[in-house]
């Protein structure tokens, strides 16, 4: 009896991190499209100073609302891909892999509370801020995101890529696909608008093929349960 609970047990655990994984994939890349648009960069930055489109302001109140809780998901996310690997993972990278999980997440709730600043300059009560104090903000929103978030991502993505093909939990093409991953988050996203969105594109490719090895184990072992 005690088997069949831990065997159960062992199916679940890698469902679980594919749904939080498509949850988290689903409400970071909302977040992404919507600050995005909410604190726009370049040439519309500069009409757009203080937030004088209601639909702006609407757009980063409902980002602000959604980070919170792809946080949550993330976390769960990165507890149940490591229950997944299970015992056989390299310590060294599993540290890597868990620390700049804590850290991207860290960094994803500053640069949210930066963009949540801006709101709050941008638009107190109907004044328009000055244009130095709407760029200092918009500028720090962004690095955060860009500069720092993405860029634990890119470690956290290429970590996982790592321990998956140790492993053995991972195909080749997901690894691969996993570095391609990384590679852009380190040296694209910084300077090319919208390149984050492969990490939210590359969580849910990975937690789609947690949920599918998690059927296919629980169609192999249904008939001797």
């Amino acid at each position: 009896m005690q088997e069949k609970g831990q065997g159960r047990q062992a199916l679940e655990t890698p469902r679980a991190a594919g749904l939080a994984g498509v949850v988290f994939a689903l409400l970071l890349a909302a977040a992404i499209v919507l600050v995005r648009l909410g604190i726009p960069e370049g040439a519309d930055a500069v009409s757009a100073r203080g937030f004088t489109d209601s639909g702006r302001r609407a757009a980063l109140r409902t980002a602000l609302a959604l980070v919170p809780f792809a946080g949550i998901f993330f976390l769960w996310f990165v507890g149940a891909v490591r229950a997944h690997v299970g015992d056989a993972e390299d310590r060294f990278l599993a540290t890597v892999f868990l620390g700049s999980g804590l850290v991207f997440t860290a960094t994803m709730f500053g640069a949210a509370a930066a963009a949540g600043a801006v709101l709050v300059v941008g638009h107190p009560a109907g004044a328009v801020p000055g244009l130095s104090a709407w760029d200092f903000g918009r500028h720090f929103a962004y690095t955060l995101m860009t500069e720092y978030a993405m860029r634990m991502a890119a470690v956290f993505v290429c970590s996982m890529s790592v321990i998956g093909h140790r492993v053995g939990v991972l195909p080749r093409w997901l690894s691969v696909l996993g570095f391609l991953t990384a590679l852009t988050l380190l040296f694209v996203s910084p300077g090319v608008s919208w390149a984050e969105l492969v990490f939210p594109a590359w969580s849910m490719v990975l937690s789609v093929h947690i949920l599918a090895a998690s059927r296919r184990a629980r169609a192999r072992t249904a008939p001797s349960a």
